[in-house]
């Protein structure tokens, strides 16, 4: 085999591969984005049809930081409420689904299966992409103390406050959503969110934590929370 033919397989080979990564990059870059935005928006429609056909009654006075009776069990792999965190953005919002499997994840956001329902007692704790699959959490370190993550699900709406810049880990860390996790803020049992998503931005190695406390609630009936409209 000559020299020029070993040459030109070599550059075709390189060729080939250099193409096949770019590929790759855009896979991971636009269309996880684009799978995931398609997903998520049948998601929120699918909830707010069901809400839609099931509309709560109105009640005598709006709740304040009480929280709701126990709610149901959420559905494995369902959607049950819709997240909005105005400090990510004026239009962002994404559902929150039963469980952190990859097939949730690239739906919208997971809920911890062993923590507290949406609202009760205990630590109520969600896991989101930073990056991929329509990059929920790409803008996480923007958070601030005080920021409100309002949630929706077909009774109430549920105002949490932010009380900490995003902590960084590890992800053997699981004590992070401990009904009151230690290194949180937080000294007694409440009515708590945990946020978790990866660091960097593009890998895996560590986590990002934001621990948050129930401010208030309001019935859907009542309106939308003012935390919404600043």
């Amino acid at each position: 085999m000559s020299v020029r033919i070993v040459v030109r397989t070599f550059s075709e080979l390189c060729l080939t591969v250099g193409t096949l990564i770019v590929l790759f990059v855009v896979y991971l870059l636009y269309w996880t984005g684009v799978q995931a935005d398609h997903a998520a928006s049948d998601q929120i429609t699918g909830l707010q049809e069901q809400w839609a056909q099931n509309p709560p009654p109105r009640p005598a006075a709006p709740q304040r930081a009480a929280g709701p009776p126990a709610p149901a069990a959420y559905a494995e792999g369902r959607s049950f409420a819709v997240m909005y965190i105005p400090r990510l953005g004026r239009d962002w919002h994404r559902p929150v689904l039963e469980g952190t499997a990859v097939a949730d994840l690239q739906k919208g956001l997971g809920h911890y299966a062993n923590t507290a329902r949406l609202g009760q007692q205990g630590n109520f704790s969600v896991a989101g992409h930073r990056r991929t699959y329509g990059d929920p959490f790409k803008d996480f370190p923007e958070l601030r103390p005080g920021d409100a993550v309002v949630l929706r699900d077909d009774t109430t709406w549920y105002t949490y406050r932010i009380d900490n810049r995003p902590y960084r880990t590890v992800p053997s860390d699981v004590g992070v959503i401990d009904a009151v996790p230690a290194k949180s803020p937080f000294r007694s049992p409440g009515r708590y969110l945990t946020l978790t998503t990866c660091d960097p931005e593009w890998g895996s190695s560590h986590r990002l934590i934001a621990w948050a406390h129930l401010d208030s609630t309001l019935a859907v009936a009542q309106g939308r929370p003012t935390a919404l409209d600043g």
